[in-house]
């Protein structure tokens, strides 16, 4: 074995063959041949790849490791970390990318050759993206130089482990591309190690970019070119750089000089080779606020999703600093810091975007900062995202739209505010509730409609002129008592029943002793039901819903001793072909994604693809449902399944979920759905990890039974399942119709009886 063959984990054992953690414990116990730990721990060691490979190929447990899963073996257990595997692996899929006679030059000579030939081919590809590296790489305790490249040219020494990988990663690179096969590894990095890194979900990024940039061309009021020149001051992974549209030139500055030349590779892969894209970039590392890499920058745009609640931000260090043109901000005011750094590197009528903590615009603390920011028109707009749009997802977080003064740019005698509501009532059916797209929550946010919502609110805003009429209230909205009246209010309503309320907010009502620009202080929110006509339609439904309930309710049972059929188990049946099991994965492949949570709550597929965690996920690597499938969570221990209808077909299977694809020749859907539900059935099949309940569905049982017999059985089933749906319409529709009639009697639209 090679002295430094990739290692892998349990865990990666468990993925490569498709099993639980558990099958590999059981297999480490039960075959003295299994490979032997090399590194690790006692209880987390680390086995040798190609012996485990070997293992599984021996057992007929594998055919073959899949490409994919191999490369991202290589990574995660490279002598030297997965960083610094990814940056070699940047590197080189860039030359494959941009000069590929010289990769299949460089890929035809032995490892040894090829490790001493590569430094000089990335070299050249480094310097045309990134220009002439002019520094050192940067050393712990050092402070790095601003100007210095981020991403270094490894030596040969260094790449010499890299180079199996680097073969593997090229091959995987012809069949998916060389952006692809970065954007999977480095989801992979990011999936694997959440808590290290600050995401910044797709769709939200491609909202914040969009409000950057609100249309193609000119701007409508002002005739001005649209933003092309962007910066990032808080870079991070690169999501919002990424999701610019036909930029001429990105600034990026990021503080971890690991995560600032991953990101550097991962914008340079994305936009297209130098010989077909003009496109400027400039990727710095060191700390923003201390040390600012492009203090002579004026950007025609900033985005920012910049660190929340710090208290070492430069307080003290940074008092006479010019950038705090609108007041010094108190130590418990980073985020005001980073909307005064973003406003002094825009050009005069720039527009900065940046996600805000909801505190922020209401901190006394930061009044004052607040109110200047208002009074000379930098502030435009502030907009109440859905709780779990970001990190931390439990809050809803704020974007400030911000343009910078001065030219020909007049200050605003409005701020937009823009409270993006969850929905008022469910869509119906039986699959619509808290679940369903509209319903909010983290991996549960219909981000089109939320940009449908926002942007036509903003793009009304900007556009209005004084000629023209006031638009009626957005729906579902009612003036609280004392409210001044709507002006300039954009309706925000979309077809999928998500609502938020806007409305120009004249600043001379803002600036009061708390300046407070929370929206939800200053918009009323849409009653539950729809207000008080609304709650007479849900009051009808409810009783059309009971109605239902009561005919679908199942009759006395008939009591007969208990069956000794003879069982055999899910294991089995996929061995003999009589149905397929597959697991989900991160939702690739685009599409509505079934989650785990609407399996769980009986509702329509809800999640958008997981793009962060895994963004280079192929259709072919996706599960697509079809009718008939039968879908069963992974974790919990409950006893839920689902039976894939013709509405849910399509939709991706996602995180934490099994499907089993029946034969309908040899097993009826309704009747195996049926039988795994069974609580005994559950229990012998599930087992303990160390923070739930884990099920193993190959070991759930079904009885042995002709077709005929198991349709009778799948009838019966199929109707609970029926009932099971009724009853949670009816409480969700109760629900509805109490909270709205407390939300009508307490603002006065409902009269007591």
């Amino acid at each position: 074995m090679p002295e430094n063959a990739t290692e892998v984990t349990a865990a990666g054992i468990a993925r490569l063959a498709g099993v639980g953690r558990a099958a590999v414990s059981n297999w480490r116990r039960r075959h003295a041949d299994f490979p032997k730990p090399v590194g690790g721990t006692e209880t987390s060691p680390s086995f040798a790849l190609p012996q485990v490979e070997q293992w599984l190929r021996d057992q007929g447990k594998l055919a073959e490791v899949p490409l994919r899963e191999r490369v991202w073996q290589q990574v995660s257990g490279h002598p030297e970390g997965a960083v610094t595997a990814l940056i070699h692996t940047g590197c080189a899929l860039l030359v494959v990318r941009d000069r590929p006679t010289a990769w299949l030059e460089l890929a035809a000579v032995p490892d040894e050759r090829m490790a001493g030939a590569l430094p000089q081919a990335i070299e050249n590809v480094l310097t045309a993206r990134f220009g002439p590296d002019s520094g050192s790489p940067h050393h712990s305790g050092e402070l790095p130089d601003p100007a210095a490249r981020v991403v270094h040219t490894p030596d040969a020494a260094c790449l010499l482990p890299s180079v199996p990988l680097l073969r593997a990663a090229a091959e995987l690179a012809a069949g998916s591309g060389a952006r692809q096969t970065f954007e999977f590894l480095f989801g992979r990095q990011l999936d694997a190690n959440p808590r290290q890194y600050t995401l910044t979900p797709p769709g939200l990024a491609e909202l914040m970019a969009a409000l950057a940039e609100p249309g193609k061309g000119t701007d409508r009021g002002t005739g001005r070119q649209l933003a092309r020149t962007v910066l990032d001051p808080a870079a991070g992974t690169g999501s919002l750089l990424r999701a610019v549209s036909r930029p001429t030139a990105l600034y990026a500055q990021e503080a971890d000089p690991d995560l600032a030349a991953l990101t550097a590779l991962r914008l340079a892969l994305h936009r297209d080779g130098p010989g077909a894209d003009d496109t400027a970039l400039a990727v710095r590392t060191g700390d923003t606020l201390r040390a600012d890499a492009f203090p002579q920058l004026a950007a025609d745009a900033v985005l920012c999703h910049p660190p929340f609640n710090e208290r070492n931000w430069g307080h003290d260090e940074l008092a006479y600093d010019p950038r705090w043109e609108y007041g010094f901000p108190a130590r418990t005011e980073s985020e005001l810091a980073w909307v005064q750094h973003a406003l002094a590197r825009l050009k005069d009528g720039g527009t900065a975007v940046l996600l805000m903590p909801p505190a922020a615009a209401s901190r006394r603390s930061g009044r004052r900062i607040r109110a200047d920011l208002l009074r000379r028109g930098a502030l435009r707009a502030v907009i109440a995202l859905p709780a779990g749009a970001a990190p931390p997802y439990g809050i809803p977080l704020h974007l400030w739209i911000l343009r910078r003064p001065g030219g020909d740019v007049r200050p605003a005698p409005e701020l937009l505010l823009v409270d993006m509501a969850e929905p008022a009532e469910p869509a119906s059916g039986a699959g619509a509730g808290p679940g369903s797209p509209a319903g909010g929550g983290r991996d549960r946010i219909d981000w089109p409609a939320v940009h449908r919502a926002v942007l036509d609110a903003w793009q009304h805003h900007t556009g209005n002129s004084a000629a023209t009429a006031p638009p009626a209230p957005s729906t579902g909205s009612a003036p609280s008592a004392g409210s001044a009246p709507s002006t300039g209010s954009a309706p925000s309503a979309d077809s999928a029943g998500s609502t938020g309320v806007s409305r120009a907010v004249p600043v001379i009502e803002l600036l009061d002793d708390d300046v407070d620009l929370a929206p939800a202080r200053h918009l009323p929110r849409p009653a539950a039901g729809g207000g008080a006509a609304g709650l007479i339609g849900v009051r009808e439904r409810l009783a059309e819903t009971l109605r239902l309930t009561a005919r679908l309710t199942p009759p006395p049972a008939d009591l007969s001793d208990p069956a000794h059929w003879p069982l055999t188990t899910v294991g089995e049946l996929a061995r003999a072909g009589a149905l397929h099991l597959r697991a989900g994965g991160s939702g690739g492949g685009g599409g509505t994604v079934l989650t785990e949570h609407d399996v769980l709550a009986g509702t329509a597929p809800s999640g958008t693809p997981a793009q962060a965690a895994a963004p280079a996920e192929g259709a072919d690597d996706a599960v697509l449902l079809e009718p008939g499938d039968v879908v069963v969570p992974v974790l919990g221990g409950g006893s839920v399944t689902r039976v894939v209808d013709e509405a849910t077909a399509g939709a991706v299977l996602g995180r934490n979920l099994q499907v089993l694809r029946p034969d309908p020749a040899a097993i009826d859907p309704w009747f195996l759905a049926g039988f795994l539900r069974g609580t005994a059935n559950n229990r012998q099949a599930s087992s303990y990890a160390s923070t739930a309940t884990r099920l193993d569905a190959r070991r759930l049982q079904l009885p042995r039974l002709p077709l005929a017999e198991q349709r009778r059985y799948g009838e019966q089933f199929r109707t609970l399942a029926e009932f099971e749906d009724a009853l949670r319409a009816a409480g969700r529709l109760g629900g509805l119709l109490v909270q709205g009639m407390y939300d009508g009697l307490t603002d006065g639209t409902v009269a007591p009886k």
